[in-house]
This record gives C-alpha cells, sequence and structure tokens, in this order.
C-alpha cells in the first residue's frame, strides 16, 4: 500500500504500554512508521537515531520526565524543529501553567509544543494533526524551497 520511502516516521514516547501499542497500531494503519519509547532516555536516543518526523509525547512520565524530555527537544539545535503533539490527561491550560511555574529563574522560555491533546485521545483528531504538523514541518524544512 504505501512504499517504505514515503512512510513518515513518529515516536511515540509513552510509559504505559497499552498505549504504545494502540498509537502504533494506529500509526501504522495509518501509513506511519511507528517507533515507541518507554521514557526518557529511550526517547532521547531514538529520536536521534531514527530522526523522526514527529513526536508524541506523553508529558506524565514518571518523576516529571516527559516535561524534561520535552524541554531537551526544544533546546537541542538538532531537535528543536521536530514537532510534538504532548498528551495528557491535564487540560491545556494547566499544561501552560505548569510550563510557567517550571521554566528556568533566567528567563528561558520552552516553546508551546505543536499540538495538546487530552487523554483519552480521539483518533481521527489525532491523526489530523500528525497529518497537519508534518506537512506544516515540510513546508519549514530548508530543502523544500
Amino acid at each position: 500500500m504505501f512504499r517504505e520511502a514515503e512512510r513518515k516516521k513518529i515516536l511515540v514516547v509513552d510509559d504505559e504500554l497499552d498505549m504504545r501499542i494502540f498509537l502504533c497500531n494506529l500509526l501504522g494503519t495509518c501509513g506511519y512508521e511507528a517507533i515507541d519509547a518507554g521514557g526518557r532516555i529511550e526517547g532521547l536516543q531514538k529520536v536521534r537515531e531514527a530522526k523522526p518526523a514527529l513526536i508524541i509525547l506523553d508529558i506524565m512520565l514518571p518523576r516529571e520526565r516527559g516535561i524534561q524530555l520535552y524541554r531537551d527537544l526544544r533546546r537541542d539545535d538538532e531537535l528543536r524543529e521536530v514537532p510534538v503533539i504532548i498528551v495528557w490527561t491535564i487540560d491545556k491550560k494547566t499544561f501552560s501553567a505548569y510550563q510557567k511555574l517550571k521554566s528556568p529563574a533566567h528567563g528561558q522560555e520552552v516553546p508551546e509544543p505543536g499540538a495538546y491533546l487530552e487523554k483519552p485521545l480521539e483518533a481521527d483528531e489525532l491523526i489530523r494533526l500528525v497529518r497537519e504538523l508534518i506537512r506544516a514541518a515540510e513546508c519549514r524544512a530548508p530543502d523544500a524551497l
């Protein structure tokens, strides 16, 4: 159905195995190559190896590792442009307030994610956002000009 060269890689980082399996199956069915990681260190390793077109990140990894991974991505010159969809069981307003509270004292705020979804996820909405963010990122890529 899809040629391998056309399949965009998407990294799913979530500590819940059931959620990773669900998301990887959903993404695979929609023509993407899904890669999964269960935590921050594994997520960083896989994003550097696989160079995904997009990351779906559960921000509630144990011991604030999800928020730290998001900050790691946004501060890394090679990774900061990779779109991120954050998933969490708390609303976006609470996430934004939490981000501001946890921002470094020297005023270096972390940019908002490409998209934010609350669990439980709606499959159609997630796939719509994945397509939209990947398309937008391709339009911004220097070699797309």
